[in-house]
């Protein structure tokens, strides 16, 4: 397959904001500018700028976009899975990941086994917020970065706090790595909470946390742990096991690109998921919505796409340096085989650190 022009790729999960949402092809009313504003918090609202107009649009109705796009130019439109074609259930798959991710800080890092009956409120935390590593905090800021909200923790900072930890001068910190973390993605909600809990818990217990843990390095135990619940596949069996309970069900994705299909554009698939976990999230999106996907499992979702790489390794994907193994899949086994990419619709980036 040729690209002869450009091409578009679709992803929210690899950043906090899209140039496009898929669903703005179908013809929706509803549109969603992003304007630098946080989205909507749970109880109290914290975070959220309140709005005049309050609003019940379903994830497959809104439009995501922060430019006008020609598509008249756009010969092949490609999307990412997971966050973008699949989108997760916060209420079930966050708090999946967060219990996960404390499993793993108490049995591989030490930390205290109370933290097993945490809980992790779904609605708190929202994309657009800035972890400081080093203080322990949590920031709102405008976009001249200037700390609207801070709270350590879950502890609102008064006024004199914020001006003493960040200034009130025209010259602001740059708010990026490794100092910072940006909560720029649906991924990294849950570690943001957890974050925030275990900020709360070791000023209260310092004792109880492992030996020279400060605030940087509990972040960094928190990324490892998150990063263990990835690569072990704890996440996506269950998910894979029963998809309907974790996976919002989504009727107009396979409208929409059987439409981009017909009107002569290519479509591929993208995503760091490896095969078996790709098919298994695919075809319950683009099949009958049941349970038990096994029992109508037949590849269908294949014919909706002329090129599906699984595997990819992004952002690396992108770096000439960083270029991995191309191999071709064999759908039915999952076998791989010397790619020969004249014939291969299914591709896998092999990734051995994934």
């Amino acid at each position: 397959m040729q690209f002869k022009s450009c091409f578009l790729i679709v992803s929210l999960s690899e950043c906090g904001r899209a140039s496009v949402m898929p669903r703005f092809l179908i013809g929706c009313s509803a549109l969603r500018m992003d304007s630098g504003a946080v989205e909507p918090a749970s109880t109290g609202a914290i975070w959220s700028t309140p709005s005049v107009e309050p609003r019940s649009i379903s994830i497959g109705k809104q439009i995501f976009c922060n430019r006008s796009l020609n598509m008249r130019n756009i010969t092949a439109v490609g999307f990412d899975m997971d966050y973008t074609l699949a989108q997760y259930k916060p209420e079930t798959f966050e708090a999946l990941a967060y219990h996960g991710t404390i499993e793993k800080l108490v049995k591989d890092l030490n930390y205290p086994e109370e933290l097993l009956t945490w809980q992790f409120d779904w609605k708190y935390m929202v994309r657009g917020l800035v972890l400081d590593k080093k203080r322990g905090n949590i920031l709102k800021m405008d976009r001249h970065k200037y700390v609207k909200v801070a709270y350590h923790g879950f502890r609102e900072m008064s006024k004199e706090e914020k001006v003493a930890a960040y200034g009130s001068t025209l010259i602001r910190d740059s708010f990026d790595e490794p100092d910072y973390a940006l909560i720029d993605t649906l991924f990294s909600l849950g570690e943001a909470y957890l974050f925030a809990q275990l900020v709360d818990f070791m000023d209260s217990n310092p004792a109880k946390v492992p030996s020279g843990t400060d605030y940087a390095l509990m972040y960094r135990d928190v990324r490892s742990a998150v990063d263990l619940c990835h690569r072990d596949g704890t996440l996506k069996r269950m998910v894979a096991k029963e998809p309907s309970r974790y996976i919002n069900e989504d009727l107009a994705i396979v409208p929409m690109l059987q439409m981009l299909r017909k009107s002569g554009r290519s479509t591929f698939l993208v995503t760091n998921s490896l095969w078996d976990y790709t098919d298994v999230v695919m075809n319950y999106l683009c099949g009958p919505h049941m349970s038990d996907v096994s029992s109508s499992h037949n590849q269908k979702w294949l014919e909706y796409f002329d090129v599906v790489i699984t595997g990819s390794s992004k952002p690396s994907f992108f770096h000439d340096d960083n270029r991995t193994g191309l191999f071709e899949v064999e759908p039915d086994s999952g076998k791989l085989l010397n790619a020969d990419l004249q014939e291969s619709k299914v591709v896998l980036m092999y990734n051995p650190f994934l």
